[in-house]
Order: C-alpha cells, then sequence, then structure tokens
C-alpha cells in the first residue's frame, strides 16, 4: 500500500534475485515486513530505471549504471520538489545503502564475482537532528484529544498516552495483541525488531487512559468478524489486519494537530516517540534505560538524542556514561 500522497508504485516483475535476498532479510535477519517493503520499493525502483534507461537489470548493472542511477535520482528529487537539501543527500544515500546490501549478498552467494558499488562513495550528509515537540505541545495534543468525549476520543487519548509513555514504534503500538497488557495495566510485553522482546512500564496517565478505553474498546469490533479482531488491543472494523493501521493513526494525529493548533507537518507517531525519549533524557533518565525501552540495539542511536536536550544534558553523558568513553586501548 502506498503512503498517504504517494502515488501507488507500478508492480513489475523484478529480477528472481530481487526475491531471494527480500527472503533473506525476512528469514535470517529477520526482518519486519515494513523493513522489506521499504527494500522492495528501492530495489524495484533501480530496476526499472536500469531497463528504460539503460538496458540492463539489477543482475548486469554496471558501476557506471549505478552512477547514473543515482544522479538521475538526485536531479529527480530537486525537479520534483520533493525533496530539498538534506533530505535528497538523504534519499541518495538510503538507494545506495539498499544497493550496498543487495549486491553484496549476490557477491556472497556467488552469483557475481564483483560488486559494482564498491567503488561508488556515499553522499555527504551533514547531521540531521531527529523533530520533536516541548511538553506543553504534547499536554495540547492530549487534552485537546480528550475534548470529544466520544469512543474514538477515549481512544485516541489512550492511544496518545500509551506512545508518550512507552515511545513504542507505531506499527508496535497499533499492532499490540492484548496478551501483550501486563498485570494490573502496569506494563507492557513488547515483541520488537528481529524478535528481540521488551518490558516497556506505563506511566500512570497511560494506565488510566488504559482503563478508560478497555470500557469502550467493545464500540470498535465488528460483529460479524469478532473473533478476528477481538485478538487485538486497538481493533478496528474496517481494516484488513483487524487492528487499527498506522496510516490511519497518523492520519488521526494529523487531524488532532489542527485542532490543537500544531504544525501539522510537526506531528506524527514517530515524532512522538523523538518526544518521548528527549523528554526523558531532559529530566534526568539513564540513557541506557532509555535505550531498552525504545527498543535500539546500539546505543549510539539513542545517543542522538542527547544532542537535542542541550549542552547540559550532553556533558552528563559525556563525562558519566561509561559507553561513552573513548580512546581505551585494545
Amino acid at each position: 500500500m502506498a503512503r498517504p500522497g504517494r502515488p501507488a508504485m507500478p508492480k513489475p516483475d523484478l529480477h528472481p534475485l530481487v526475491d531471494s535476498f527480500l527472503d533473506m532479510l525476512t528469514t535470517e535477519r529477520g526482518a519486519a515486513m515494513n523493513t522489506r517493503h521499504a527494500y522492495w520499493r528501492d530495489l524495484a525502483d533501480v530496476s526499472l530505471y536500469l531497463r528504460s534507461k539503460r538496458s540492463s537489470d539489477v543482475d548486469k548493472a554496471s558501476t557506471a549504471d549505478l552512477q547514473a542511477y543515482l544522479k538521475d535520482l538526485a536531479e529527480k528529487t530537486h525537479v520534483k520538489g520533493q525533496h530539498r537539501g538534506k533530505i535528497a543527500v538523504r534519499t541518495v544515500a538510503r538507494r545506495l545503502s539498499a544497493l550496498r546490501q543487495f549486491y553484496r549478498f549476490v557477491v556472497s552467494e556467488n552469483i557475481r564475482q564483483d560488486d559494482p558499488t564498491s567503488t561508488i562513495e556515499s553522499p555527504k550528509q551533514g547531521r540531521t537532528l531527529p523533530k520533536t515537540l516541548s511538553e506543553s505541545e504534547v499536554s495540547a495534543l492530549i487534552k485537546t484529544a480528550a475534548q470529544g468525549g466520544s469512543a474514538e476520543s477515549v481512544r485516541l487519548v489512550c492511544l496518545l498516552e500509551m506512545l508518550y509513555a512507552t515511545g513504542l514504534r507505531v506499527s508496535e503500538l497499533v499492532g499490540l495483541p492484548m496478551s501483550a497488557i501486563g498485570e494490573q495495566n502496569q506494563f507492557l510485553m513488547i515483541a520488537g525488531k528481529a524478535g528481540r522482546e521488551r518490558m516497556v512500564p506505563l506511566s500512570d496517565p497511560a494506565q488510566k487512559a488504559l482503563k478508560n478505553y478497555m470500557d469502550v474498546r467493545k464500540q470498535f469490533i465488528a460483529s460479524d468478524n469478532a473473533t478476528r479482531q477481538a485478538e487485538w488491543l486497538f481493533p478496528s472494523r474496517t481494516s484488513d489486519s483487524g487492528h487499527l493501521t498506522r496510516q490511519r493513526f497518523a492520519q488521526l494525529l494529523k487531524d488532532l494537530a489542527r485542532a490543537a493548533v500544531i504544525d501539522e507537518d510537526r506531528v506524527s507517531p514517530h515524532i512522538l516517540r523523538h518526544a518521548f525519549a528527549t523528554h526523558l533524557l531532559s529530566h534526568g533518565a539513564d540513557l541506557r534505560a532509555v535505550q531498552k525501552m525504545l527498543g535500539h540495539a546500539d546505543i549510539a542511536t539513542t545517543q542522538i538524542y542527547t544532542h537535542i536536550v542541550g549542552d547540559k544534558m550532553k556533558k552528563t553523558v559525556k563525562d558519566k556514561h561509561p559507553l561513552s568513553k573513548t580512546g581505551t586501548d585494545g
């Protein structure tokens, strides 16, 4: 399914090597379906270009073919106005990263002896800090959501409180099974990326919002498909999955932002995840604890948030956190 505002991509018949690579991502690396689809989009775009412009395909592409594609991509993103500046650079870098992983797989399978991406340099990117919201803006969103008084409002407040209390990825949040709820609504058990399970505590406001939502949850279950929908914490009467979709939740947040008089471009499920991490760190939370709650495999990913919360926090992490020490031998 295409993202809102993005035209659906043609469904080309890709080279069998692409399917083999995607299967490897899923079976050996435990990649989520969203990740698999992102790689498919990247490699499909490359394949379409190579076939139409270079009379080639991904199995035979040369370094020159791929350089021509990346140049065309950079120019196209500027012309269409879809991406500008660092975003355009990031698009090219992401596409090149997908190509590198694909050709490393091809070489590892002895299908090709050479990696055509090995001499292609990545575009230089400046540091891009995660977008976030202030604590007062998050409070305004929650208060605005609560004003409706309907079952939909109660559900939206619950989604907001749980996301802000846990920092879950949006796919984790909307796909929570009922079995994820811990004793007396005090915590959640999350099955994250690559099968890594983690326990995330719920704040008092989140526990209260969850209790209120459970009183109206049955209104989101259709009688003709109750068994399938009932297994999800946030069931949906209309989605094929049986639960609320991330696209629908994102749209609900855009509508809420407008009602709260906040720039809708600054409000999304992922930005609320950023707000969770940023606000925790600004109040002195341990970096390792935040890493575990976010489900980051590498603490370096979590450390990016320290660049948002100010010089005081950066100095604390640099001076006090053992993983920030550098210059050790061995």
